[in-house]
C-alpha cells in the first residue's frame, strides 16, 4: 500500500480520557471550595493551555471566591489528578492501540500536538506504552500562541518534514480543529465532550465516533 498522508494526534480527549479525569478533579477540588456547576467553566477551558485555563477560571471566580482562586483551583486539581491518575492510571480513549499499530505497520509518520507541557506529553504517553509509536513529540511548551492559533501543528508538520495539505490532524477540542485547519491540515474530529456542531462538521474532513472509526476511514483511502 502506497500512503502519501501523516498523521499527527491531540493527545487529551483524543489519546487519553484525560478531560472527563480532569473534570472529576475539578469537582472534587471545586466542593472544598464551595464551588458548584463546575462544568461550564472547565468546558470553556478545553483545548487551551495552562495560562487561558488560569485566565477563564479567575475570570469565572475571582469575584465570588477571591484573587488567586484559580491558582488554588488548579494547584489542588493538579495534585489530585498526579495522585490519582500517574503510572499508567491515565484512562485510554478506544481504538488508541488499534490504530497506532495500523499506522506503525504502513510506516505512516505520526506525531502528537498537545497544548500540555512536552515533558508531560512523554512522561504520560511512555507510562501507557504509547511512546515509542510516534515519531515526534510536540509540546505546548514549544510555542509563543497557543491553539487555536495554527503554530503548533506548523511546527509538527515542519519536525515531520511534511506536507501540512497532506497530514491528517485527530482532535475532540474546537480550539484543536480550528487550529489544524488554519494550519491548512486534513481535521478529523473526534468529539469527546462537547459535540460537533456546525461549525466543527464545516472545518473537519470527517467527524468519527471513536479512533477505530477514523482507522476505517483511513483504511478506506488506501
Amino acid at each position: 500500500m502506497n500512503v502519501s498522508y501523516s498523521v499527527i494526534f491531540d493527545m487529551d480527549g483524543v489519546i487519553f480520557d484525560s478531560e472527563q479525569a480532569c473534570l472529576a478533579c475539578w469537582r472534587e477540588v471545586g466542593e472544598k471550595y464551595g464551588i458548584r456547576e463546575i462544568e461550564e467553566v472547565f468546558t470553556r477551558c478545553i483545548g487551551t493551555n495552562k495560562n487561558q485555563t488560569r485566565e477563564i477560571v479567575e475570570t469565572a471566580y475571582a469575584k465570588a471566591f477571591g484573587s488567586g482562586i484559580a491558582d488554588r483551583l488548579l494547584a489542588d486539581s493538579s495534585v489530585l489528578f498526579h495522585q490519582n491518575y500517574d503510572d499508567g492510571r491515565l484512562p485510554v480513549k478506544p481504538g488508541v492501540r488499534e490504530i497506532l499499530e495500523y499506522l506503525k505497520e504502513h510506516d505512516i509518520r505520526t506525531a502528537v500536538a498537545s497544548s500540555t507541557r512536552k515533558a508531560v506529553v512523554e512522561k504520560e504517553l511512555d507510562e501507557a506504552g504509547f511512546l515509542t509509536y510516534f515519531d515526534k513529540i510536540i509540546g505546548g511548551d514549544a510555542v509563543k500562541i497557543s491553539k487555536p492559533n495554527p503554530e503548533i501543528y506548523l511546527l509538527a508538520c515542519e519536525e515531520l518534514a511534511v506536507n501540512p495539505a497532506e497530514t491528517f490532524a485527530i482532535e475532540d477540542s474546537y480550539n484543536g480543529i480550528r487550529s489544524a485547519y488554519a494550519a491548512g491540515m486534513r481535521p478529523i474530529m473526534v468529539p469527546d465532550m462537547i459535540p460537533a456542531d456546525e461549525e466543527m462538521r464545516g472545518l473537519s474532513e470527517v467527524v468519527c465516533a471513536d479512533l477505530f472509526a477514523v482507522r476505517e476511514y483511513l483504511e478506506r483511502l488506501g
